[in-house]
């Protein structure tokens, strides 16, 4: 186990990534009209692609799936015509990229959802929390509680937008199962006080994300499905009194449907790893396949998990941010340049695509 590093090689169902680095999905608010991926969005990704795999940022499967502004879609023609460019550009690097799928149920506000209506939920529990739109963030609006006979449809929404994924030319997708949004809402009890087939129990609460990763791995093969799950993370309001029970089923079923790999989120979000008592090797026991860990990772922690074989692949999100050459820095032990937090979110090539790799950055020295 000691010569795993993250720089070799490593077999991810049927693709060989170039290493074990994993860009996460990062929001960053710059899709053009009709929620198309910007031109720009090809140069980001492309250099960013010496990462063994890249995961898009979140991108809705609808129009009801969006919870901010500029946040790219994949339900229409042209964005998947968008995302096709983004796609080519990175596998002419030699990189590998799935598309991670998005709803974000009720963390969102009226003025992005049809008509004005109101977001959608498990219950009708507005979370305190806020949204980006109209170029500031807001207070979510107030959701309203998702009928039962509504259910089918949204499954079949993450069907179609893994099916125009892969006529995107994406590697595969990642199911959006974190960080507060519609799945993770569906299997925390402190959003979802349902009293029919989809809330009380914990098989009850993971039904829908269950339906939803059967559905997608029928159209596009569990060999290009992942997910992403978040068990004790707080973001964007959700809280679950048992936890461990909750996603231990959930691998156990999740491993049975055969996934590429389980991308987790250990601890808050962005934020400490020590939030709530947890034992994600719990997870990783419970899971055939490929184990992604993710949260505050730096180099030495993520080459002591990988020896200690607690992970299988490490993803990094914000420092890929400013640092397009993540792996060259790291394998170099080189210093790493700071991200610019004025624009994280909206704007276009400043703070997106303009932050040099060390080869760049000596080139502007001379």
């Amino acid at each position: 186990m000691n010569e795993k590093t993250l720089f070799e090689a490593y077999k991810l169902g049927s693709l060989t990534l170039s290493n074990r680095m994993v860009m996460a999905p990062l929001t960053r608010n710059r899709a053009g009209a009709g929620f198309v991926p910007s031109e720009l969005a090809a140069t980001y990704y492309s250099q960013r692609a010496s990462a063994g795999l890249l995961i898009s940022e979140a991108t809705q499967i609808s129009q009801q799936g969006q919870g901010y502004q500029d946040t790219p879609g994949i339900y229409t023609q042209a964005q998947i015509d968008g995302w096709r460019k983004v796609t080519e550009a990175v596998h002419a690097k030699g990189g590998h990229i799935f598309l991670q799928l998005w709803h974000v149920g009720r963390v969102s506000h009226t003025d992005l959802q049809a008509n004005g209506a109101a977001p959608v939920a498990p219950s009708a529990i507005r979370p305190a929390t806020k949204v980006f739109v109209n170029n500031s963030f807001v207070d979510v609006s107030e959701p309203r509680a998702l009928e039962i006979g509504e259910l089918a449809g949204i499954v079949n929404d993450f069907r179609q937008a893994a099916s125009n994924a892969m006529a995107a030319g994406f590697d595969g997708v990642e199911i959006h199962g974190a960080n507060g949004y519609l799945l993770d809402q569906f299997l925390k009890d402190g959003a979802n006080v349902r009293t029919d087939a989809y809330g009380g129990s914990v098989e009850n609460r993971a039904r829908l994300l269950l339906e939803v990763t059967s559905a997608v791995v029928s159209e596009v093969g569990a060999e290009r499905t992942g997910i992403r799950l978040s068990p004790v993370s707080p973001a964007n309001g959700v809280s679950s009194t048992a936890p461990q029970a909750q996603f231990d089923y959930l691998v156990e079923q999740l491993n049975a449907l055969g996934l590429v790999y389980l991308h987790v989120v250990e601890g808050a979000t962005g934020g400490p790893r020590e939030v709530a008592p947890f034992d994600f090797s719990a997870l990783r026991q419970r899971f055939n396949n490929t184990y992604i860990a993710n949260n505050g990772y730096d180099l030495n922690l993520a080459t002591t998990t990988l020896i200690e074989d607690k992970a299988d692949l490490i993803a990094f999100g914000r420092p890929f941010i400013a640092n397009p050459d993540l792996v060259e820095r790291f394998k170099t032990d080189a210093a790493l340049s700071a991200l610019d937090p004025t624009t994280l979110y909206g704007g276009g090539a400043a703070g997106y695509t303009d932050y040099p790799t060390l080869t760049e950055g000596a080139q502007h020295h001379h």
